[in-house]
């Protein structure tokens, strides 16, 4: 969402989207540490299989907690 304030352009970003944002960030950067990155772009994130997944939602988890 963007306001309009003095002519100028402000982003307003929410905490959910930021949490959104970190959260793929964090995804990506654990796709890359498993070496699942490549696939992921070539393929797309439907293709992983599920221990794949599991291996990348296991991880981000434990970092969100963090």
């Amino acid at each position: 969402m963007k306001k309009s304030y003095k002519n100028c352009e402000v982003s307003i970003i929410t905490r959910e989207k930021k949490k959104d944002i970190r959260q793929n960030l964090l995804k990506i950067e654990i796709a890359q540490e498993l070496g699942l990155w490549e696939k992921i772009q070539q393929d797309g994130w439907g293709e992983l299989t599920a221990e794949e997944s599991g291996r990348i939602g296991g991880l981000l988890r434990q970092r969100l907690k963090k």
